[in-house]
């Protein structure tokens, strides 16, 4: 079994105002295309406070929802409220999903994999809960493509990941989707900060 995640009470409470600027500029369209594109009964993982509940429509039959951190999970539990649809919302880290091999046509990651523990196995979990023509919609954090980039998140790493809650900047997250046994059918480079490198795609298993 997984080991139990701690819960950072202040990230939780600040995340969104954190975010905010994010939110209203180029993530709006990342969420609206990613959650809004998901069909059938549909899985997002690390849900956080719940940001992108709004925005899956009438294609998502059935949506599930799972989030390690108690304090998130309080929240999203608040906006799925406020949503107007049904969202069972389950305490469960990324690596160990309490659900059925093939049990769902989407599952949607948004800004998770740089935080998880154990990326290849998270990764694993969600192909082995994907069905086969399933899709897997992602934004995520990601390796600069350039060395000093790179060499910057290295070195930012560390401190990076102690303010919030465990981000790791640095990961080569395509790389480790590739090597799950995915097909990136779409991937998009998305506004690019200093430190996040952000990119949203739709890959599928091989």
């Amino acid at each position: 079994m997984a080991e139990p995640q701690p819960g950072y009470p202040w990230f939780a409470a600040v995340y969104d105002r954190l975010n905010a600027s994010m939110e209203r500029g180029f993530m709006r369209g990342v969420r609206e295309d990613l959650a809004g594109g998901a069909r059938g009964r549909v899985l997002e993982i690390g849900c956080g406070t719940g940001a992108s509940f709004p925005y899956y429509r009438d294609g998502a039959t059935e949506l599930v929802a799972t989030e390690p951190d108690a304090y998130m999970l309080e929240r999203a539990t608040r906006r799925a409220q406020d949503v107007g649809r049904p969202i069972d919302i389950r305490q469960a880290p990324a690596e160990e999903l309490p659900f059925a091999d093939r049990s769902f046509d989407t599952v949607v990651s948004t800004l998770v994999l740089c935080t998880v523990r154990d990326p290849a196995r998270a990764l694993a979990e969600v192909k082995r809960v994907l069905t086969p023509e399933g899709e897997f919609r992602f934004c995520e954090h990601v390796r600069a493509g350039n060395a000093p980039g790179a060499f910057l998140q290295d070195v930012i790493t560390p401190l990076w990941s102690r303010v919030l809650a465990g981000c790791h900047p640095n990961r080569d997250l395509v790389r480790h989707i590739r090597e799950a046994g995915f097909h990136i059918a779409r991937l998009d480079h998305l506004e690019q900060p200093l430190i996040p490198v952000f990119v949203a795609g739709v890959a599928r298993a091989l």
